[in-house]
């Protein structure tokens, strides 16, 4: 005879409910971390701005007006052009959802299980966290304005190593800075084809002392007031493989056979997982960025940085309330040659 559940039973169907544990556990998201919602939309890492865009000067060429002379030589002064100007467009993002009010009296006192209305919430607020980290992670093309001018339209990718990063894509300028003009507004590249202290570790050392540079003018902001902001980003690939050096490299493990898991940095840099990369960047191409965050930001506009609108009744629904979160923003980086990508190939290739 088959074993009986009770489920199995018409009467224990009929008689006896399920017992149902309060709350909800959220299993909806598709990436494990966000670093955009989760590290670059926080406190000071943002820059608020206001007006119809972001502008930002850059101090891009030298006239070479020092010299060394001799007695009574005549003055030779020359006036050139210093300035470039980066010019970056607001972007708009948003996120919302609704309930009938009638739903909400049903969804109360000892009937309800959860808090159906903030489940929504949840939700919408999730679908939000994945559209930035996706734009994050991308540029756009020439045709959509709608997008943010994520990391990669800044940070672009060249087989050459030094001073190479050119333009993303099809595009001609870099957030309006023509690069043939100014040929320092770049990143630093290089390529490597294997994960090994010889030859990965080995350009990610000489990258890091290519991009640091320091002003010798004392000027505060040159200094970088806020302190040290620089993070390396790796898919899971890379940061395995890491792990593995790492591991290999420590005699003291312990009992903990992954003790270096989670733990890894660079010269006193934290190396990040990034799981968007995992899947959208081109396969093989193990993409290393260094970032300094100091020169790489977000910028929201003041009045519509997660800017939260009702609950207002729906049009024409008078039990219907609507929610909404809006974001204006885009990304800006006032100074390239301090960020750098080493990859295998173009990871948006």
């Amino acid at each position: 005879m088959a074993t009986l559940q009770a489920g199995d039973i018409a009467d224990m169907v009929i008689a006896t409910l399920h017992k149902y544990m309060p709350g909800f556990h959220q299993i909806t998201q598709d990436l494990q971390d966000y670093e955009m919602m989760g590290r670059w939309l926080k406190g000071d890492a943002v820059k608020v701005g206001s007006g119809q865009g972001i502008r930002e000067q850059l101090l891009a060429k030298r006239i070479g007006a020092a010299r060394h002379v001799g007695l009574y030589e005549e003055d030779d002064v020359n006036v050139g052009d210093h300035l470039a100007q980066l010019t970056v467009p607001w972007v708009h993002a948003e996120t919302k959802w609704g309930y009938d009010v009638r739903e909400t009296f049903m969804n109360k006192g000892p009937e309800e299980i959860c808090n159906m209305v903030f489940a929504r919430e949840t939700a919408a607020e999730i679908d939000l966290a994945e559209e930035l980290e996706e734009r994050a992670w991308a540029y756009p093309t020439t045709t959509q304005d709608e997008y943010p001018y994520g990391l990669p339209y800044y940070v672009v990718y060249n087989a050459t190593t030094g001073f190479n990063g050119g333009l993303a894509g099809s595009h001609t300028t870099k957030a309006g800075v023509n690069i043939t003009t100014y040929p320092k507004y770049k990143n630093y590249t290089a390529q490597y084809t294997n994960l090994t202290k010889a030859d990965l570790i080995k350009k990610m050392r000489t990258a890091h002392r290519k991009i640091r540079f320091k002003s010798p003018v004392g000027i505060q902001e040159f200094r970088g007031a806020k302190g040290n902001r620089f993070r390396i980003y790796v898919d899971e690939t890379t940061i395995s493989g890491i792990e593995d050096l790492g591991t290999a490299q420590n005699d003291n493990l312990g009992p903990d056979i992954a003790q270096m898991d989670g733990t890894m940095v660079f010269k006193g840099h934290p190396i990040v997982w990034v799981p968007y990369l995992d899947d959208n960047a081109a396969s093989g191409s193990n993409p290393v960025y260094m970032i300094d965050h100091t020169a790489f930001k977000v910028v929201v506009l003041r009045e519509n940085y997660m800017r939260r609108t009702g609950p207002q009744r729906a049009a024409k629904q008078h039990n219907v309330y609507e929610v909404f979160r809006d974001l204006s923003y885009n990304f800006c980086c006032t100074n390239l040659r301090s960020c750098a990508l080493i990859a295998k190939s173009d990871p948006f290739s």
